[in-house]
């Protein structure tokens, strides 16, 4: 499904592609003949991520941080002069930490809204107004969470991602007419880096909470995102799609 010129002349934007779920997306662009620039917060991580990925020369890197709309500019300006084009926005970038609602501070209830909502924001409407409306085209997938019962234990998060889904479906429809398709991607429990920022004790033993008994790859939530920007995907917009082996469906990944 997934040749090697599928993407040729095509420009993908990765925020957060410098490690887990967002350089596998990376990874699997760039396998595709995409060109592909990558966004984190910190050039470590983008220096890694190159290495890791061969250092192609279709690959570019740029440090950022979606919560500040000046730098989301300077991002589009820098994309705008190395390439003249964006075509795929994947809105990747986010963090929360476990929390009881009761216990979440304002510091730390405005940080997660920050990047998971107002981040992903800012990059999609600086994207489609630099490069989406006047291109009559473009596609954005959003990697949010599987928030489909709620997320006890991370209220923040949930309502966050839960604001990207609506805000997904709404310009699905406001921005039909200009060619440009938005989806949502909702990963369950992934082996990934970003597992790591969790307490052992809280991720214990919960593969077998799963239906389908496992976790999650990075690559079955990278090939999601390429086939939601592909040609196969065309008529879908406005949509969520759980990546989560059933989770959703039965049972409670979390001790209360």
């Amino acid at each position: 499904m997934f040749q090697k010129d599928l993407f040729k002349d095509k420009v993908a934007l990765v925020s957060g592609g410098g490690s887990g779920i967002g350089l596998a997306i990376a990874q699997q662009f760039l396998a595709c003949g995409a060109t592909v620039v990558i966004a984190s917060r910190k050039l470590e991580k983008l220096e890694r991520a190159a290495v890791q990925l061969g250092s192609p020369t279709n690959l570019l890197s740029f440090v950022m941080d979606i919560r500040e709309p000046e730098q989301v500019e300077q991002l589009a300006d820098f994309i705008q002069q190395k390439t003249g084009k964006l075509d795929f926005l994947i809105n990747n970038a986010g963090g929360q930490f476990p929390s009881p609602a009761a216990d979440i501070s304002p510091k730390g209830w405005n940080a997660v809204i920050n990047t998971n909502l107002n981040g992903t924001w800012y990059m999609t409407q600086s994207m489609a107004r630099h490069f989406f409306f006047e291109q009559n085209s473009g596609a954005v997938v959003n990697i949010v969470l599987n928030n489909f019962r709620g997320f006890p234990g991370m209220a923040h998060s949930a309502a966050a991602r839960a604001g990207v889904m609506n805000l997904a479906q709404t310009l699905a429809i406001e921005w039909v007419s200009k060619g440009i398709r938005l989806n949502s991607i909702a990963p369950g429990i992934i082996q990934s880096s970003g597992l790591e920022n969790y307490p052992p004790e809280l991720t214990a033993g919960i593969a077998a909470k799963i239906p389908m008994k496992r976790l999650g790859s990075v690559d079955e939530v990278a090939a999601l995102t390429l086939f939601l920007c592909s040609p196969l995907a065309s008529y879908i917009t406005g949509e969520t799609i759980y990546v989560d082996g059933g989770a959703r469906l039965w049972g409670d990944i979390w001790e209360l």
